[in-house]
């Protein structure tokens, strides 16, 4: 058994909308096939995956170093012990090979959509949705539904508080009950009125989020905190750079609420250093780092170790995506939660349409892997990859 092709694409995605550091109108994605040389019903089992949502396509790396190190490996270096399967950290390591440690940029988005592409093929071979292998493989007993929250609330081109209400509203109708929105694009006067009339349609302050993307330094960080402290919000994510672990401890003393961060932290001893410099409470501040953006399934994996070695719990990992990935991924290792993207970022962003939202809670399919090819938007695209 072995891999006999891998075919990448990037594909634009359709957003043009901007939080408070970049505009999406720009960005791209690295749709990745491994096809393999076992054949159901006249074609060849592939595995499909993507590099996540927010960044860029990796298809210069995956091209001139990732995928030739791939095709170059000894296809039985890359099984499991039984042969029975194709083995994600051993792929890992063969795409890795002769790369310097350090360095957790673009590298780690392309390694990804590699390493979870690996998964996808190894459910399919099984004829099982890739939460139930995670689960099976990591020993983790699956909950049938994961908590939810709409990530919402960017900004527009033209936009308005009408604007933002109306979109909350719809998320409500589609049963989400938790949401999110975006902050840090506008003077903190006018963030605070956006988020007050958020909060007329949400109604309960514990089901808000706020995210500034990285946007702030440190005294900037904790003004906004003082002004939104008595709101009571869900959470306040990403106020600094994601590396910045001094202005983290500084803000938690000095905001008493939930904060949240990680997402842009890609290996695990980032998450160990966040661990242990950024004034991060357990029982109460959330994780967020996300598999498709951190060498895969395999390196988050070590990235939940450093945090449970640290007392923190997997329910307080909430991962970035909202993303068909993600939710597998979330329900697969029974983690905290899991973000939605409702009508954004597509074709990439939001769940399959049998994926259906129900008092703030979603499950994946059964179809077998990742069930992208379930998504409408998505399917043309994986059509014209594998066609080629």
């Amino acid at each position: 058994m072995r891999i006999v092709e891998v075919r990448e694409r990037a594909i634009p995605l359709q957003a043009n909308i901007k939080n408070a550091v970049v505009n999406f109108a720009e960005h791209t994605v690295s749709l990745v096939a491994l096809v393999s040389d076992v054949v159901r019903e006249g074609k060849p089992v592939t595995g499909l995956a993507f590099d996540s949502i927010g960044r860029f396509d990796q298809s210069g790396l995956l091209r001139s170093r990732f995928i030739p190190r791939l095709q170059a490996a000894a296809p039985g270096s890359l099984l499991s012990d039984d042969g029975r399967l194709f083995a994600p950290e051993k792929v890992l390591a063969s795409i890795l090979r002769n790369e310097k440690p350090g360095g957790h940029g673009d590298r780690a988005h392309a390694a990804a959509a590699i390493e979870l592409a690996v998964w996808d093929l190894n459910a399919k071979l099984l004829g099982i949705p890739a939460w139930q292998l995670i689960a099976q493989h990591f020993g983790v007993q699956p909950v049938a539904a994961m908590p939810v929250y709409a990530a919402g609330g960017y900004y527009y081109p033209e936009d308005g508080i009408d604007r933002l209400q109306d979109e909350m509203r719809r998320y409500q109708d589609l049963g989400y009950v938790r949401f999110k929105m975006k902050i840090g694009g506008a003077p903190l006067a006018q963030d605070m009125a956006r988020i007050e009339a958020v909060l007329k349609v949400v109604r309960e302050p514990a089901h808000l989020a706020v995210d500034a993307n990285g946007r702030f330094d440190t005294a900037s960080a904790i003004a906004y905190g003082r002004a939104m402290q008595d709101f009571g919000l869900r959470w306040y994510e990403e106020p600094g750079d994601p590396l910045d672990y001094a202005l983290m401890s500084e803000l938690a003393a000095a905001y008493p609420h939930r904060l949240a961060t990680g997402e842009n932290l890609f290996s695990a001893p980032d998450v160990e250093n966040l661990a242990r410099f950024g004034g991060m409470r357990r029982g109460l501040d959330y994780f967020q780092m996300d598999p498709g953006l951190g060498y895969g399934l395999s390196e988050f994996v070590r990235m939940i170790g450093a945090l449970e070695k640290h007392g923190y719990s997997r329910k307080e990992l909430h991962p970035h995506g909202g993303h068909m990935l993600a939710l597998h991924v979330v329900v697969g290792l029974g983690l905290g939660g899991s973000e939605a993207y409702p009508g954004v970022f597509a074709p990439f962003g939001g769940y399959a349409p049998g994926c259906r939202v129900a008092d703030g809670c979603v499950a994946p399919t059964q179809a077998p892997g990742f069930g992208l090819e379930e998504g409408p938007q998505l399917l043309p695209h994986i059509t014209d990859l594998l066609r080629t």
